[in-house]
């Protein structure tokens, strides 16, 4: 499901595999749609200009209400580092100035994303929150590291690599109710 389809890039063989409908994640009968007859719920939503400030929360509540009429389990989902796994991450000095950087800075994304990992939390659903630094526009490698902030992490990804990470959680259990940080 896509707000604007003809933003995708159709000239890649994954897309032409793909069925993209029009809809929008705030409407919960655009997500029942979409939900109804899957397996795997892969939600990669997020804020661009002039979202509104609990676009995360309420849409990922939307998918879940979907997914429980649905009989659907597993729901992988994109954040970004600033998203915190208190148990797990180990910032150093440099992470907890880009925390600070996005509380100032967009601290209404990242109180969304909190309140999103809360719906999940929440759920009986076997949820896994991906997080991510940097995204940079380089040739996949295949080869990443999966953590936690602070803890054999880097400042960037590339895209192809975060999605590749993405796809290997549709049935890769070991992560489900954790928020791993993926980087290279």
């Amino acid at each position: 499901m896509a707000r604007d389809p003809r933003k995708l890039d159709d000239e890649t063989e994954l897309h032409r595999a793909l069925t993209v409908i029009r809809g929008d994640v705030l409407d919960p009968a655009s997500v029942d749609d979409v939900v109804a007859g899957a397996d795997v719920v892969l939600s990669l939503f997020g804020h661009v200009k002039g979202s509104p400030p609990t676009l995360q929360a309420d849409g990922t509540r939307n998918i879940v209400a979907a997914m429980t009429r649905h009989d659907v389990h597993r729901i992988v989902t994109l954040s970004g580092g600033g998203l915190r796994a208190v148990d797990r991450d180990r910032p150093k000095a440099a992470d907890r100035v880009i925390r600070l950087l996005l509380k100032a800075l967009a601290g209404h994304v990242l109180a969304d994303a909190e309140a999103h990992l809360e719906v999940l939390r929440a759920s009986d659903l076997d949820w896994t929150v991906v997080r991510g630094p940097r995204l940079v526009d380089a040739g996949g490698t295949g080869r990443y590291r999966v953590g936690w902030v602070g803890v054999d992490a880097s400042t960037r990804i590339s895209r192809d690599d975060l999605a590749d990470f993405i796809l290997t959680q549709v049935d890769d259990r070991t992560f489900v109710g954790e928020v791993p940080f993926v980087s290279d």
